[in-house]
């Protein structure tokens, strides 16, 4: 997914099963729960190619807009307003608070937090009939109080498209996609397992004994580290060593 994909929606378990159990306040959530919020994310990311809207965004130009670098294609997704099955129709939010909860952590369908990182670039993606220019008042508000978390180099990196028709049951819905250097925590979570597992050579035999080659995980492991530098090294808080080498640079695995 790192070299053959143009991007990437970047959805856990954890992330989705916290939001059931400290968002929706459900005591045990099913994988039905898990699936409505999954197909709720899709949703709103394919609406334009599947409805009118005042200003409609396909994928290609959502591609286009948020992936200044080829490998780093990895998006966040939150949504907002966040619905249990069958509670639709208790849930409705007015702009400001569309806006405040698609860029609060707690409303991101992964295990990471965007705070912890910088945004290279942002859509978001309302549904409804809203007013464009209280909707770009609002984002505009939030994104002054958060520009330190938005990448310097990129002017303009919040992109904005809406779409008349709304999810069933809802008056109106925001849906954010975020390019953000934290999403090296996911690919951190599954590299350093990784990583010890394969110096151990656990459960490696199953896969060489299928044909596998013992250097295949090798260079899978090589190439999700350095992606993780590429997210570091692109980061508001970066400051490489001056006159050091860009290949000699490593992240630190934590113990």
């Amino acid at each position: 997914i790192i070299e053959d994909t143009d991007f990437v929606q970047l959805l856990d378990n954890d992330g989705i099963y916290n939001i059931c159990t400290t968002m929706l306040k459900l005591p045990s959530p099913t994988y039905g729960d898990i699936n409505h919020l999954i197909a709720a994310a899709m949703s709103g990311v394919t609406c334009s190619l599947r409805f009118p809207g005042q200003l409609n965004c396909d994928l290609r130009k959502l591609g286009v807009n948020l992936i200044p670098f080829p490998r780093m294609h990895f998006l966040t997704t939150a949504l907002a307003p966040l619905t249990s099955r069958g509670s639709q129709e208790y849930q409705s939010l007015a702009v400001p608070e569309l806006v405040q909860q698609i860029f609060d952590h707690k409303n991101v369908m992964c295990s990471l937090n965007p705070l912890h990182g910088t945004y290279l670039a942002a859509a978001t993606l309302f549904r409804g009939r809203l007013a464009t220019q209280e909707v770009e008042t609002n984002l505009k508000v939030l994104r002054n109080k958060m520009d330190h978390t938005f990448w310097r180099w990129i002017p303009d990196n919040l992109k904005t498209s809406f779409c008349d028709v709304t999810p069933k049951g809802l008056k109106q819905s925001a849906l954010l996609l975020g390019n953000t250097t934290a999403a090296q925590i996911v690919f951190r979570n599954i590299h350093v397992p990784f990583s010890e597992m394969l110096k151990k050579k656990a459960f490696v035999h199953w896969y060489t004994g299928e044909g596998m080659d013992e250097m295949e995980f090798t260079e899978a492991g090589s190439n999700v580290g350095d992606l993780i530098q590429e997210y570091l090294e692109n980061s508001n808080d970066y400051m490489p060593s001056y006159g050091e080498p860009e290949e000699e640079e490593e992240f630190d695995i934590p113990q």
